[in-house]
């Protein structure tokens, strides 16, 4: 039954209800699948048994005539920074190995309401932090992609790497994933699939293991915006145990997709075009102003003059609420404990930190305690929190011009694994384009648009007002349409 691992979300879950194979067939074929694809290290651990339960109950359901939820019968990959109950949860972290949580992320549990069952916890950048899935404790995560005539190890992009890897593979139809500065967005250009960032309040963060708490947003990442229209719905909703969740219905996103914009105004801001950004990425811009010009729209010129401060802020405000978060892992309740021989507390805590963190971890702890430190506070925290509020501003008004804005979603396709470890600021900027709309908590979604003279996916991505996540599917929806992105890697795992 291999052919079922080229399924979809929205296909899967409608055979299983017609009756064209059964949801153990389906949850058999992808766990077979996942257990051949090692090699790309996008599991951290696997859970078939999980698989197969949820895949039991639903063909029980079915048997039964009632309703099989909108995820009914479709295995995903979850994120290894959603707490599973009864499932190792690490954040691809040492300090958490082996941890195992009594309880389930809302996020999670909305899925497993809704009929899907999980193949397995994702590989991530550790905590969530890089832009290429080389931080993770457990090793790097392998894009299913190469470049032509290649065989160098390519970056599935971060944080979400495992997720995306496991997409593009066909080793799951959908996965989850997490969005802080464009941990969604990114890996999903670099390895040809969509995942969608909602509007900041969307999805709970209940559950979630924190790294930025006013920036971090759940989101779906499928291989179609039609899937992810399905399982944002279902990941979706108001949770009064997330005091930032936002208190509103959740719109039937899969029912209203229209790919027809007629009517609709699209805005290209013209700080976007940044030195450094791929000639051929800036190509598959101005297709996708064709792309959406073709689908009724009218393209309109719109200016982000913060743009350029937008990624330092960033890196300011985000550390600094890392080293707030992650003061929680010090050695006492949970997790790694290291006390060396005589230690004390204080001792204990350092021991414990210095064994558990990776370097990237620790650069950006020392970042955030650095600009949240007495001297330094005004001076940093306080000027890009300032930048933060125009860079949200510069959006409002862009939007009294436009509906939505299309944009490049990274500044290059994806690069060789291990090319950008010593350069830090290099692996930063693979953020630029996203992390605009993370600032402003705004709705932004990536969509494959063709492959590049290497063979290698590029995105666009489509950035909208806040909760208008239908507008930004519908956008999707056009460029997908259009752009007939078919485009699969050659498997050699």
């Amino acid at each position: 039954m291999s052919e079922l691992t080229n399924l979809g979300v929205k296909a899967i879950r409608d055979g299983v209800a017609d009756g064209s194979f059964t949801a153990r067939e389906v949850a058999e074929a992808f766990n077979t699948a996942v257990a051949e694809a090692a090699d790309l290290n996008a599991f951290i651990v696997t859970t078939p048994d999980h698989a197969l339960a949820a895949a039991d109950a639903a063909d029980a359901k079915r048997a039964r005539g009632e309703d099989l939820g909108i995820m009914g019968g479709v295995p995903i990959g979850m994120k290894d920074l959603f707490a599973t109950k009864g499932v190792q949860t690490t954040a691809a972290s040492h300090i958490l190995e082996g941890f195992t949580p009594e309880y389930e992320s809302t996020v999670s549990q909305k899925l497993w309401d809704a009929g899907a069952g999980m193949l397995g916890k994702l590989n991530l950048d550790q905590f969530a932090m890089g832009s290429s899935n080389e931080t993770s404790y457990f090793g790097n995560v392998n894009s299913p992609w190469r470049k032509e005539g290649s065989n160098a190890a390519m970056s599935p992009g971060g944080s979400s790497g495992g997720s995306s890897s496991a997409v593009a593979a066909r080793i799951a139809p959908a996965a989850t994933g997490t969005d802080t500065g464009g941990s969604i967005r990114q890996p999903a250009a670099f390895t040809g699939i969509c995942g969608i960032k909602p509007t900041y309040g969307r999805c709970s963060r209940w559950g979630v293991v924190a790294f930025a708490s006013s920036l971090d947003q759940a989101g779906p990442m499928a291989r179609s915006v039609e899937d992810c229209a399905i399982m944002l719905e279902a990941m979706a909703g108001f949770d009064p145990k997330d005091a930032t969740s936002l208190q509103m219905d959740v719109p039937a996103w899969e029912a209203g997709l229209d790919a027809d914009l007629k009517g609709k105004k699209i805005g290209i801001p013209k700080e976007y075009r940044m030195d450094g950004t791929d000639e051929e990425i800036l190509k598959s811009w101005e297709q996708g102003k064709e792309w959406l010009r073709d689908a009724g729209a009218t393209i309109v010129d719109v200016s982000l003059p913060h743009t350029k401060y937008a990624l330092p802020a960033y890196y300011i405000v985000a550390p600094a609420e890392a080293s707030s978060n992650l003061a929680r892992y010090d050695g006492v309740r949970y997790g790694l404990r290291d006390l060396p021989d005589g230690a004390g507390l204080q001792d204990m805590y350092a021991a414990t930190r210095a064994a558990g963190f990776g370097d990237e971890v620790k650069r950006r702890i020392l970042i955030g305690t650095y600009v949240l430190s007495a001297g330094f506070y005004d001076a940093y925290y306080t000027q890009a929190q300032k930048i933060r509020t125009l860079v949200s501003q510069d959006f409002e008004k862009a939007f009294a011009q436009c509906d939505a804005i299309l944009a490049p979603t990274t500044p290059t396709a994806s690069f060789p694994l291990g090319s950008l470890n010593e350069d830090p600021l290099t692996m930063y900027l693979n953020d630029v384009f996203a992390v605009p709309a993370s600032l402003a908590g705004l709705p932004a979604m990536s969509v494959p648009a063709t492959v590049n003279s290497d063979g290698l996916p590029l995105g666009l991505q489509i950035v909208g007002k806040p909760f208008d996540e239908q507008g930004v599917l519908n956008a999707g929806l056009a460029i997908q349409q259009r752009a007939g992105f078919d485009a699969q890697p050659e498997k050699w795992w």
